[in-house]
């Protein structure tokens, strides 16, 4: 039987200020849909749609609601908050996971109101909560779209900077090996590669890259501000783009700078892409 989950749906980029990352992300590239607001909860987002998967900018908008304990993530800075995973049947997922002894909870309904010029539309999503010791203290869920019609837009998808889909996502974990086995029970022994101190978890779509703290070090070695973060945490976004030349020409038209890490990569300091270590590379 086929795994119902199916990939990296979206990461989410926790941001101390929505308004200001909106632009922030605008300058690198990316076209933001307009602001959603979650119904019932003190948050809201921008999102960069790709043609496979998307960034979500998530920020507090009203701290006297619930905000799912984005206060205390940013309470160490910006940066990577999570990301989910998709699926096309929450409750086949949560099934599926049980069967496996994977501690699961939901699916809970989640709606937001994304506010167009046309008026107010509300997209909608079930969603599934693993135990963290299902993901190895990472921050992941599973998301069912209902609505993707509305949230996957022809204009949002086109991006200056030629950003196309997720490629991979990295963090660091304090244990490799566990995460290997956490991950394999999710998507099955056969998508989990291990060794050296690193883990690559083939989800569908998109790759999840972890590794002990030292090996994201020298992952990143250019990088001299890292997320200070005790592990587990995620650090790194890979998007991929259509030319790579045209993504180096914007940025350097808009005056960002960037690294060439000698292997078709380029990449940017996480203070220019809040808190993010954010790279393109060609595909």
């Amino acid at each position: 039987m086929s795994n119902p989950i199916r990939g990296i749906d979206h990461v989410l980029v926790g941001v101390r200020d929505l308004e200001a990352a909106r632009l922030t992300f605008a300058h690198l590239g990316f076209t933001l849909s307009p602001r959603g607001r979650h119904i019932g909860w003190g948050t809201a987002n921008y999102c960069a749609m790709l043609n496979s998967g998307y960034i979500e900018l998530l920020g507090i908008v009203d701290p006297a609601q619930f905000t799912n304990n984005l206060d205390c993530f940013l309470e160490g800075g910006e940066g990577l908050l999570g990301l989910a995973f998709a699926s096309g049947d929450a409750e086949a997922a949560a099934r599926d996971l049980r069967a496996r002894d994977v501690a699961v909870e939901g699916p809970k309904a989640l709606s937001r109101k994304l506010e167009l010029p046309d008026g107010d539309v509300e997209p909608a999503f079930r969603t599934l909560h693993m135990a963290s010791e299902a993901t190895a203290g990472l921050s992941a869920f599973i998301v069912q779209h209902l609505t993707p019609e509305l949230v996957w837009q022809n204009a949002w998808l086109e991006h200056p900077n030629g950003a196309q889909g997720i490629v991979s996502v990295t963090g660091a974990v304090t244990d490799p090996g566990a995460a290997a086995l956490a991950y394999g029970a999710l998507f099955g022994p056969d998508a989990v590669s291990a060794g050296h101190g690193s883990v690559e978890i083939r989800s569908g779509a998109g790759l999840l890259r972890l590794t002990a703290l030292e090996g994201l070090r020298q992952q990143f070695s250019g990088i001299a501000n890292l997320p200070a973060r005790a592990a587990p945490y995620l650090a790194g976004l890979r998007i991929g783009v259509s030319d790579l030349a045209r993504t180096a020409d914007y940025l350097g038209g808009a005056g960002v700078s960037y690294m060439r890490d000698g292997h078709g990569l380029l990449r940017l300091d996480p203070d220019l892409a809040c808190g993010v270590v954010l790279e393109f590379e060609a595909v």
